[in-house]
């Protein structure tokens, strides 16, 4: 199996739907699925974000190339200290 990474191009070897990996969600027993984009149709409507099984998908291409950056958020096991 082809290791999937985020933001390559990817098609349901089921349904014949493709679109961009753009999330990865692994659950308690094993299941692995990935968040997969469509694109606008021709009216400018943006699909729904298919969560398709791991197993049946198959890379099309490389897809997009985000650079991420730290955001600074989220939860901190410290409290901030505010000055004035």
């Amino acid at each position: 199996m082809t290791t999937i990474k985020l933001g390559q191009k990817v098609k349901d070897t089921i349904t014949g739907f493709t679109g961009i990996a753009t999330s990865r969600h692994e659950y308690l027993n094993g299941c692995v699925q990935y968040g997969v984009q469509g694109k606008i149709d021709k009216d400018g409507i943006i699909p729904e974000i298919e969560h398709i099984d791991e197993e049946q998908l198959t890379v099309m291409s490389g897809g997009i190339k985000k650079e991420s950056k730290p955001s600074g958020g989220g939860f901190r096991d410290y409290p901030q200290t505010i000055k004035p």
